[in-house]
């Protein structure tokens, strides 16, 4: 079906806690229809892999004792699957066992003051990496500690990759999907142009425009430490955790975006390399071939530097 034979239709609603958005090109009286489909994606991660939602197939995970095994629906085991192999490779930067840190700073389910003593006791006992606490088998996870597992770093980006999937099984060819920042994109604009996506500046106050990216066919996600965070005195701390110093992440790094065929990999890959840091992080962008852009704050301005096509 030609572009010239359909209509530009631009489609919204609300999804974890944020604001899905497609664009697509496709016959205007399939609008009410698509829309639809792409909600119950959404609403089908989210009821596997939500936090929030004490029903959660993640929260029975969660709630499920140690060494006892749970059956999980597929996509949620590929999500652990894959925040696993990124943990790894990234050194443990990227771990999914810190809900229990989440909540004790006050940005996990419920929101509230971060709690001293809960802080206290967690940072006074040793960690084990997501990979020594999580195990994976035949459709089912277990636990093998008593902590507590957290996707914000990753469901978002599966979440616009499962708006990739329905637009595929809808035989929709060009189109842009995201949630929030978390953005995929597939086929080209009318004049066959890659689709065009702002990198926000990670400003606490009115965030600008960093920059754009041409996507064709790609993902990019971003994380970053202005737009969720507490003031404790006179720091601003952001809600991403450091897993080795059991607190919120003090190294310099406003925010990470990076390129990527699944919008789920960006998306944690962005939260690892934030951690790691502009020296470490930037060093094993390059290393594995990732295109990756760090803002940085210095003094009252951001420094950015990239790798890979943000060279």
């Amino acid at each position: 079906m030609s572009k010239t034979s359909t209509s530009r239709l631009a489609l919204c609603g609300p999804a974890m806690a944020a604001e899905w958005s497609a664009v697509c090109y496709a016959p205007a009286a399939r609008g009410a229809d698509l829309t639809a489909a792409l909600a119950a994606a959404l609403e089908a991660v989210e009821r596997q892999m939500s936090n929030w939602r004490p029903g959660s197939d993640l929260n029975r995970l969660n709630a499920a004792p140690p060494g006892a095994w749970v059956a999980l629906p597929a996509d949620l085991l590929a999500v652990l699957a894959e925040g696993l192999a990124i943990g790894v490779a990234s050194g443990g930067a990227f771990d999914m066992a810190l809900g229990d840190l989440v909540a004790a700073w006050g940005f996990g389910p419920p929101v509230r003051r971060p709690d001293e003593a809960a802080i206290r006791a967690l940072t006074g006992q040793p960690r084990r990496p997501c990979a020594e606490v999580l195990e994976l088998a035949d459709g089912r996870a277990r636990r093998l500690a008593p902590v507590r597992f957290d996707l914000s770093g990753i469901a978002k980006g599966y979440g616009v990759d499962a708006m990739a999937r329905v637009m595929a099984a809808q035989g929709i060819a060009d189109w842009l999907v995201g949630i929030d920042g978390e953005m995929r994109a597939g086929g080209s604009r009318p004049d066959g142009a890659a689709w065009s996506v702002a990198i926000e500046a990670a400003e606490y106050e009115s965030p600008g425009l960093a920059g754009t990216v041409a996507l064709c066919d790609r993902a990019i996600a971003s994380s970053g430490d202005y737009r969720n965070w507490i003031g404790v005195g006179a720091a601003r701390l952001g809600h991403i955790m450091h897993p080795a110093r059991a607190a919120p992440l003090q190294n310099g790094v406003a925010a990470v975006s990076v390129l990527a065929p699944s919008c789920c990999a960006a998306d944690a890959w962005a939260t690892a390399l934030m951690v790691l840091g502009a020296e470490t992080g930037a060093a094993l962008a390059r290393a594995r071939g990732l295109d990756a852009l760090f803002q940085l704050r210095e003094g009252s301005g951001l420094r950015f530097v990239g790798t890979g096509a943000f060279a």
